[in-house]
């Protein structure tokens, strides 16, 4: 089995959910950030009960098609890249990965060919 300690001390929100949204994992980062909302206790519970409209509507549609939802925002002073995307399990839909990753407000973009 690999060593996943990794996950907690990465500096970006990891939230992993199976298909129907109920929460299964939240790395140190993503419970700091949600403390205010019940940190590590969110675990169980439903992501889009999280989530305000349109949201909601948005997310509950990401799981039942099974697309990447890819955006930025800015709350706080803070920029961040949103990355929700499925997940497979042998092969087979087993819910969404939520990363939220700070971001610079200017960041340089390169062209790699």
């Amino acid at each position: 089995m690999q060593d996943q300690q990794w996950i907690n001390e990465f500096p970006g929100a990891i939230i992993v959910c199976d298909t129907e949204g109920i929460i299964l994992s939240m790395n140190d980062k993503a419970i700091k950030t949600f403390e205010s909302d019940g940190g590590e206790n969110l675990i169980g519970t439903n992501v889009l009960d999280c989530h305000p409209e349109p949201s909601k509507t948005t997310f509950k549609e990401l799981l039942r098609t099974q697309k990447k939802n890819i955006y930025t925002i800015e709350k706080n002073g803070v920029k961040k890249l949103i990355y929700q995307a499925p997940w497979y399990r042998n092969g087979e839909y087993a819910g969404f990965v939520e990363l939220s990753l700070e971001i610079p407000f200017e960041m340089p973009h390169f062209v790699r060919r």
